[in-house]
Protein backbone atom coordinates (compact mmCIF):
# COMPACT_ATOMS: atom_id res chain seq x y z
CA UNK A 1 0.00 0.00 0.00
CA UNK A 2 1.46 3.39 -1.01
CA UNK A 3 1.93 6.32 1.35
CA UNK A 4 -1.07 8.05 -0.26
CA UNK A 5 -3.44 5.13 0.38
CA UNK A 6 -3.59 5.09 4.21
CA UNK A 7 -4.74 2.04 6.11
CA UNK A 8 -8.19 2.17 7.70
CA UNK A 9 -6.80 2.51 11.23
CA UNK A 10 -5.40 5.93 10.29
CA UNK A 11 -8.92 7.36 10.20
CA UNK A 12 -8.67 7.37 14.02
CA UNK A 13 -6.11 10.18 13.93
CA UNK A 14 -7.52 13.17 15.76
CA UNK A 15 -5.56 15.82 13.86
CA UNK A 16 -7.29 15.37 10.53
CA UNK A 17 -9.27 13.26 8.09
CA UNK A 18 -8.13 10.38 5.92
CA UNK A 19 -9.48 10.10 2.37
CA UNK A 20 -8.73 7.37 -0.15
CA UNK A 21 -5.81 9.16 -1.80
CA UNK A 22 -4.76 11.83 0.70
CA UNK A 23 -4.83 12.95 4.33
CA UNK A 24 -5.98 16.40 5.47
CA UNK A 25 -4.52 17.59 8.75
CA UNK A 26 -6.73 20.33 10.21
CA UNK A 27 -5.76 20.67 13.88
CA UNK A 28 -4.31 24.14 13.26
CA UNK A 29 -7.28 25.33 11.18
CA UNK A 30 -10.34 27.10 12.61
CA UNK A 31 -12.62 25.32 10.13
CA UNK A 32 -12.31 21.54 10.13
CA UNK A 33 -13.02 19.08 7.34
CA UNK A 34 -16.80 18.99 7.00
CA UNK A 35 -19.71 18.18 4.74
CA UNK A 36 -19.76 21.59 3.01
CA UNK A 37 -16.19 21.34 1.80
CA UNK A 38 -16.64 17.73 0.70
CA UNK A 39 -19.83 18.72 -1.15
CA UNK A 40 -18.28 21.40 -3.31
CA UNK A 41 -15.04 19.46 -3.77
CA UNK A 42 -16.91 16.42 -5.10
CA UNK A 43 -19.53 18.37 -7.08
CA UNK A 44 -17.79 21.36 -8.73
CA UNK A 45 -17.85 20.98 -12.54
CA UNK A 46 -14.26 20.32 -13.63
CA UNK A 47 -14.69 18.99 -17.17
CA UNK A 48 -13.51 22.22 -18.82
CA UNK A 49 -11.21 23.43 -16.05
CA UNK A 50 -7.74 24.56 -17.08
CA UNK A 51 -6.74 26.68 -14.08
CA UNK A 52 -8.55 26.55 -10.70
CA UNK A 53 -8.62 28.96 -7.76
CA UNK A 54 -9.77 28.10 -4.21
CA UNK A 55 -10.64 31.27 -2.23
CA UNK A 56 -10.26 30.83 1.53
CA UNK A 57 -8.80 27.35 1.23
CA UNK A 58 -8.46 26.60 4.97
CA UNK A 59 -6.82 23.18 5.32
CA UNK A 60 -6.69 22.77 1.55
CA UNK A 61 -9.44 20.13 1.42
CA UNK A 62 -11.27 21.45 -1.65
CA UNK A 63 -8.10 22.12 -3.63
CA UNK A 64 -6.92 18.56 -2.93
CA UNK A 65 -10.25 17.06 -3.99
CA UNK A 66 -10.20 19.05 -7.22
CA UNK A 67 -6.61 18.00 -7.88
CA UNK A 68 -7.67 14.36 -7.57
CA UNK A 69 -10.54 14.94 -10.03
CA UNK A 70 -8.50 16.74 -12.72
CA UNK A 71 -5.65 15.93 -15.09
CA UNK A 72 -1.99 16.62 -14.46
CA UNK A 73 -2.16 19.69 -16.73
CA UNK A 74 -4.56 21.56 -14.42
CA UNK A 75 -2.88 23.99 -12.03
CA UNK A 76 -4.59 24.98 -8.78
CA UNK A 77 -4.00 28.11 -6.68
CA UNK A 78 -5.29 28.32 -3.10
CA UNK A 79 -5.49 31.61 -1.17
CA UNK A 80 -5.85 31.71 2.63
CA UNK A 81 -5.81 34.73 4.96
CA UNK A 82 -5.13 33.01 8.28
CA UNK A 83 -1.45 32.19 8.80
CA UNK A 84 -1.68 28.85 10.62
CA UNK A 85 -4.29 27.52 8.18
CA UNK A 86 -2.20 28.59 5.19
CA UNK A 87 0.83 26.83 6.65
CA UNK A 88 -1.14 23.65 7.33
CA UNK A 89 -2.64 23.76 3.84
CA UNK A 90 0.85 24.01 2.39
CA UNK A 91 1.94 20.99 4.43
CA UNK A 92 -1.11 19.02 3.30
CA UNK A 93 -0.37 19.82 -0.34
CA UNK A 94 3.27 18.78 0.00
CA UNK A 95 2.24 15.46 1.52
CA UNK A 96 -0.27 14.76 -1.27
CA UNK A 97 0.29 13.21 -4.73
CA UNK A 98 -0.31 16.64 -6.32
CA UNK A 99 2.32 18.84 -4.67
CA UNK A 100 3.59 20.05 -8.05
CA UNK A 101 0.11 21.23 -9.12
CA UNK A 102 -1.14 23.21 -6.10
CA UNK A 103 0.27 26.53 -4.87
CA UNK A 104 -0.84 28.05 -1.55
CA UNK A 105 -0.78 31.83 -1.04
CA UNK A 106 -1.00 33.30 2.46
CA UNK A 107 -2.71 36.54 1.54
CA UNK A 108 -5.92 38.57 1.65
CA UNK A 109 -7.95 37.72 -1.46
CA UNK A 110 -8.80 41.40 -2.07
CA UNK A 111 -5.18 42.52 -2.40
CA UNK A 112 -4.22 39.25 -4.10
CA UNK A 113 -6.91 39.62 -6.77
CA UNK A 114 -5.78 43.18 -7.51
CA UNK A 115 -2.25 42.05 -8.35
CA UNK A 116 -2.97 38.63 -9.90
CA UNK A 117 -2.62 38.59 -13.69
CA UNK A 118 -3.93 35.05 -14.14
CA UNK A 119 -7.52 34.21 -15.04
CA UNK A 120 -9.31 31.05 -13.91
CA UNK A 121 -11.80 28.77 -15.63
CA UNK A 122 -13.05 27.54 -12.24
CA UNK A 123 -13.13 29.43 -8.93
CA UNK A 124 -14.45 27.73 -5.79
CA UNK A 125 -15.12 28.94 -2.26
CA UNK A 126 -16.61 27.69 0.99
CA UNK A 127 -17.02 31.26 2.23
CA UNK A 128 -17.87 32.78 5.62
CA UNK A 129 -21.59 33.37 6.09
CA UNK A 130 -22.32 34.45 9.68
CA UNK A 131 -23.03 38.11 10.34
CA UNK A 132 -20.40 39.81 12.52
CA UNK A 133 -21.07 39.37 16.23
CA UNK A 134 -22.35 35.78 16.12
CA UNK A 135 -19.88 34.13 18.48
CA UNK A 136 -18.97 30.45 18.63
CA UNK A 137 -16.51 30.71 21.53
CA UNK A 138 -13.39 30.61 19.33
CA UNK A 139 -11.86 33.81 17.95
CA UNK A 140 -10.24 31.89 15.10
CA UNK A 141 -13.48 30.10 14.19
CA UNK A 142 -15.47 33.34 14.39
CA UNK A 143 -12.98 35.01 12.06
CA UNK A 144 -13.21 32.15 9.56
CA UNK A 145 -17.02 32.05 9.63
CA UNK A 146 -17.84 35.77 9.80
CA UNK A 147 -18.52 37.95 6.77
CA UNK A 148 -16.64 40.73 8.59
CA UNK A 149 -13.46 39.28 7.09
CA UNK A 150 -14.95 38.76 3.61
CA UNK A 151 -18.46 39.95 2.81
CA UNK A 152 -20.24 38.31 -0.09
CA UNK A 153 -20.30 41.31 -2.41
CA UNK A 154 -16.52 41.67 -2.03
CA UNK A 155 -16.15 37.94 -2.70
CA UNK A 156 -18.23 38.22 -5.88
CA UNK A 157 -16.19 41.18 -7.12
CA UNK A 158 -12.87 39.48 -6.40
CA UNK A 159 -14.08 36.46 -8.37
CA UNK A 160 -15.23 38.73 -11.20
CA UNK A 161 -11.70 40.14 -11.48
CA UNK A 162 -10.22 36.65 -11.76
CA UNK A 163 -12.73 34.63 -13.79
CA UNK A 164 -12.51 33.79 -17.48
CA UNK A 165 -15.44 34.94 -19.64
CA UNK A 166 -16.76 31.37 -19.93
CA UNK A 167 -15.59 30.42 -16.44
CA UNK A 168 -17.56 29.24 -13.43
CA UNK A 169 -17.58 30.53 -9.84
CA UNK A 170 -18.92 27.96 -7.35
CA UNK A 171 -19.84 28.43 -3.68
CA UNK A 172 -21.49 26.33 -0.96
CA UNK A 173 -23.71 28.04 1.61
CA UNK A 174 -26.63 27.44 3.96
CA UNK A 175 -29.88 27.63 1.97
CA UNK A 176 -30.97 31.05 3.27
CA UNK A 177 -27.54 32.61 2.70
CA UNK A 178 -27.51 31.04 -0.76
CA UNK A 179 -30.79 32.73 -1.71
CA UNK A 180 -29.37 36.07 -0.62
CA UNK A 181 -26.21 35.45 -2.63
CA UNK A 182 -28.18 34.66 -5.79
CA UNK A 183 -29.94 38.02 -5.58
CA UNK A 184 -26.68 39.83 -4.85
CA UNK A 185 -24.81 38.07 -7.66
CA UNK A 186 -27.47 38.63 -10.30
CA UNK A 187 -27.70 42.32 -9.38
CA UNK A 188 -23.92 42.52 -9.85
CA UNK A 189 -23.89 40.98 -13.33
CA UNK A 190 -23.45 37.26 -12.63
CA UNK A 191 -25.66 34.55 -14.13
CA UNK A 192 -26.75 31.49 -12.13
CA UNK A 193 -25.86 28.42 -14.20
CA UNK A 194 -25.98 25.64 -11.57
CA UNK A 195 -28.04 25.14 -8.43
CA UNK A 196 -27.59 22.00 -6.33
CA UNK A 197 -30.00 21.86 -3.37
CA UNK A 198 -28.83 19.56 -0.59
CA UNK A 199 -31.00 18.17 2.20
CA UNK A 200 -29.75 16.30 5.24
CA UNK A 201 -32.56 13.74 4.84
CA UNK A 202 -34.94 12.72 2.07
CA UNK A 203 -38.36 14.43 2.24
CA UNK A 204 -36.91 17.34 4.19
CA UNK A 205 -36.22 20.83 2.82
CA UNK A 206 -32.67 21.62 1.65
CA UNK A 207 -30.41 23.13 4.29
CA UNK A 208 -27.43 23.66 1.99
CA UNK A 209 -27.06 24.85 -1.59
CA UNK A 210 -24.13 24.69 -3.99
CA UNK A 211 -24.26 27.43 -6.63
CA UNK A 212 -22.39 27.95 -9.89
CA UNK A 213 -22.27 31.45 -11.40
CA UNK A 214 -20.82 32.61 -14.72
CA UNK A 215 -20.20 36.01 -16.34
CA UNK A 216 -21.92 34.49 -19.39
CA UNK A 217 -25.69 33.95 -19.56
CA UNK A 218 -27.08 30.48 -20.30
CA UNK A 219 -29.35 27.70 -19.12
CA UNK A 220 -29.55 27.01 -15.38
CA UNK A 221 -29.16 23.37 -14.33
CA UNK A 222 -31.17 22.48 -11.20
CA UNK A 223 -30.40 19.38 -9.12
CA UNK A 224 -31.25 18.06 -5.67
CA UNK A 225 -29.54 15.64 -3.30
CA UNK A 226 -30.49 14.08 0.03
CA UNK A 227 -27.45 12.96 2.03
CA UNK A 228 -29.37 10.38 4.04
CA UNK A 229 -32.53 8.39 3.47
CA UNK A 230 -35.33 8.53 6.03
CA UNK A 231 -33.89 5.47 7.79
CA UNK A 232 -30.73 7.58 8.40
CA UNK A 233 -28.55 5.45 6.11
CA UNK A 234 -26.51 7.29 3.48
CA UNK A 235 -28.41 7.71 0.22
CA UNK A 236 -27.24 6.11 -3.01
CA UNK A 237 -26.78 9.59 -4.56
CA UNK A 238 -24.51 10.74 -1.73
CA UNK A 239 -22.44 7.55 -1.82
CA UNK A 240 -22.06 7.92 -5.57
CA UNK A 241 -20.91 11.53 -5.19
CA UNK A 242 -18.21 10.77 -2.59
CA UNK A 243 -17.17 7.24 -3.58
CA UNK A 244 -13.84 8.41 -5.02
CA UNK A 245 -12.93 10.01 -1.69
CA UNK A 246 -14.40 8.34 1.38
CA UNK A 247 -12.92 5.14 2.75
CA UNK A 248 -15.35 2.19 2.97
CA UNK A 249 -17.63 3.75 0.33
Amino acid sequence: MSQHQPQARQTLRKDGFTFKQFFVAHDRCAMKVGTDGVLIGAWAPVADARRILDIGCGSGLIALMLAQRTSSQVQIDAVELEASAAQQAQENMQASPWADRITVYHQDIVSWSEQCEKRYSLIVSNPPFFAPGMASGSIERDTARSTATLDHLTLLRCAAQLIEEEGLFCVVLPAEAGEALIALAEADGWHLRYRYDVAAYAQRPPNRVVLGFSPTAGETLLERLAIRDEDKSYSADWLSLVKAFYLFR
